[in-house]
């Protein structure tokens, strides 16, 4: 019988600060847990959705609460007792490594998945003014990320944007706009943006208002992020969104974000798999996802201050496994 053996808060500093539409964050708390068979021992992360009112201690209670439940800790289980989110993530990744331990099987072969290949990430340049944001490009074009991710706010973005590609002339980019586009020419903004060399837009306008970009003639894609969690979303953003941003705390788990990248390409939306700041454990499971997505975006543990032992290498704007 699988059993919750740990549960702890860990505490993680930010290298500098991470600044997007809704503020600054220079640490950040995330949920550990692990599981046992009695034998082998399986570690989880999860990172808190704050914008969804998670924080690390309300997932380590529920943790808890779902391990003093009866019925098996599986992570078929999980999917029927469990919403969604950082909590469920946090126990889906400690099953997956714990059978990993057990079986000697590797990760992408349990789940179905691509054997694992480096692979080129985003590099997130965050909101700033466009002196900083031109420095910051420049900076992550020097350490070789050719792809960089940019976090605007809906105020002088076009400044924001051409002073990155001052910066970093040669790189691609993604610009996330976390929902802050409300009052932005939305197709104005997409046919500037193109000419500056952006190749895509996450998020720009808010959660549940997915049918402000209906009929908007624009020149780039939109990919959703807030919008979208679970694979029974995927029908509803289909019509208004062309990929998806998948990130398994919020999706609750690598078992659910598989579906919902299944769901996605059965509705031709290209993926993205992507991170909240967090560790290498964190992002270990969505790494593997990854080697099947469109755009990978899993810089989370590059920001830190201090990432955990053995977390994976970021050399020439790719991310590999450790060793």
């Amino acid at each position: 019988m699988i059993t919750l053996k740990n549960v702890r808060v860990e505490r993680f500093a930010v290298d500098g600060s991470f600044n997007i539409s809704r503020g600054p964050k220079t640490e950040v708390d995330v949920v550990y847990c692990e599981v046992t068979d009695g034998t082998y021992v399986g570690r989880g992360e999860g990172t808190p959705i704050y914008y969804e009112g998670e924080t690390a201690d309300l997932c380590a209670e529920a943790i808890e609460t779902r391990a003093r439940q009866s019925g098996p800790l599986t992570r078929d289980a999980l999917l029927k007792t469990m919403m969604e989110g950082a909590a469920r993530n946090a126990l889906d990744a400690a099953l997956w490594d714990l059978e990993v331990q057990a079986t000697g099987t590797p990760l992408w072969q349990l789940a179905g998945l691509p054997e694992p290949r480096p692979l080129i990430t985003a590099y997130t340049i965050s909101l700033n003014d466009p002196d900083t944001m031109k420095a910051d490009a420049r900076a992550a074009a020097a350490k070789g990320y050719p792809l960089l991710k940019l976090k605007l706010n809906g105020e002088n973005d076009l400044l924001r944007v051409a002073a990155v590609r001052i910066g970093a002339p040669d790189a691609r980019l993604i610009i996330d706009a976390n929902e802050a586009w409300a009052d932005v020419d939305v197709g104005h903004m997409t046919a500037t943006l193109k000419t500056l060399g952006v190749e895509l837009i996450e998020q720009p306008v808010a959660a549940g208002q997915e049918d402000d970009l209906m009929g908007v003639m624009a020149s780039l894609p939109f990919c959703a992020d807030e919008s979208c969690h679970v694979a029974e979303d995927i029908e509803r953003i289909a019509t208004t969104f062309q990929a998806v941003n998948i990130k398994l705390d919020k999706a609750g788990g690598l078992t659910e974000a598989i579906r919902l990248s299944e769901a996605a390409r059965a509705r031709g939306l290209k993926t993205m798999v992507g991170c909240m700041l967090s560790s290498s454990l964190g992002i270990h499971p969505a790494f593997h996802l990854a080697q099947t997505a469109d755009w990978v975006d899993l810089d989370g543990p590059a920001l830190l201050a201090n990432d955990r032992d053995g977390g994976f290498s970021f050399e020439g704007g790719r991310i590999s496994l450790p060793g």
